[in-house]
């Protein structure tokens, strides 16, 4: 079968044979890689990025067919497969819309400067897309990072993640003594917020302290959360509670309503509602609740 019929899915998978991209997805989720300059993508070393990662890609491959020059087109196209697992790579020699990495690399929670400028100044880009045939939505992102992984083994700087505005330094991908060897199994644990969905800070004109929600937890079935904070400080607060709820409501299977109360930890509880009106900056394109801490004497 023809590189570009697999890629398109225009043929059927079958058994022993070579990945096909599955064209039957309605809405599959992508990621955005950024490079310093246009990447020498071989698909050897690709493989052999992919197969080091962990034991799970043991029999992941790797392909990779360069294009002829494209105004605005890819320059090369590519398949990562493993598994139930396909993703398909567009390569661009040329940055991303500046607007477009703002969005994304402005409220990410990096930890070193430099590691955003190296986003800003990126000279070449990748798209990635989950084409795969798992049904669950946690293990497309998780291939998503793996096939990121490796691209950040081509001197990828950062991942993004545009449905959630958001992204990580590529080397957050890497394996890390922490994951104990269960490179994967660290992927699936990363918290919805990190990159999977996003975590988004803004100071509003006559409102105090900050805002602070979350974006693309539809992509998850669940609603986006949003907390007005007393100030950045309570960043880490925030995340956590974001963190926490996000993972009780997946785990579960309970739904979020306006008008529940919900207790979090030793003793804290919130109210829920939806956005008013003219909290246009609240806007979601799924289910969106505002956490309202009751206070003490009210209490439940």
């Amino acid at each position: 079968m023809e590189f570009t019929d697999r890629y398109f899915g225009r043929v059927g998978r079958q058994p022993g044979g070579p990945p096909v991209a599955n064209p039957r997805l309605p809405h599959p989720p992508a990621f955005r890689v950024l490079f310093p300059a246009p990447p020498d993508l071989d698909a050897a070393a690709l493989t052999a990025a992919l197969r080091g990662y962990a034991a799970e890609l043991a029999d992941a491959t790797a392909e990779v067919q360069a294009l002829p020059p494209s105004p605005g087109g890819p320059s090369v196209l590519g398949l990562i497969a493993w598994g139930r697992h396909v993703v398909k790579l567009a390569g661009y020699g040329y940055p991303m819309p500046a607007a477009e990495v703002e969005t994304c690399v402005r409220p990410a929670l990096f930890v070193e400067p430099d590691e955003k400028e190296a986003a800003y100044r990126h000279g070449a880009h990748a798209s990635l897309f989950y084409a795969g045939y798992d049904a669950d939505v946690l293990e497309q992102h998780v291939a998503l990072a793996a096939a990121a992984a490796a691209l950040a083994k081509a001197g990828a700087v950062a991942v993004l993640n545009e449905t959630a505005h958001t992204s990580v330094p590529a080397t957050g991908l890497l394996p890390h003594d922490e994951d104990a060897g269960d490179t994967m199994g660290a992927l699936r644990r990363f918290p919805l917020p990190y990159l999977y969905a996003g975590f988004v800070q803004m100071t509003v004109e006559d409102e105090p302290g900050v805002w602070m929600r979350t974006r693309g937890c539809e992509m998850f079935g669940l609603p986006d959360l949003a907390v007005r904070a007393a100030g950045h400080a309570q960043t880490g607060a925030v995340f956590g509670l974001f963190r926490g709820v996000l993972a009780d409501l997946r785990e579960s299977g309970r739904r979020l309503d306006p008008g529940d109360t919900l207790a979090v930890g030793d003793g804290m509880y919130f109210r829920t509602r939806s956005a008013a009106e003219d909290e246009w900056y609240l806007d979601s394109p799924g289910r969106l609740v505002v956490l309202e801490p009751i206070p003490e004497g009210e209490k439940p």
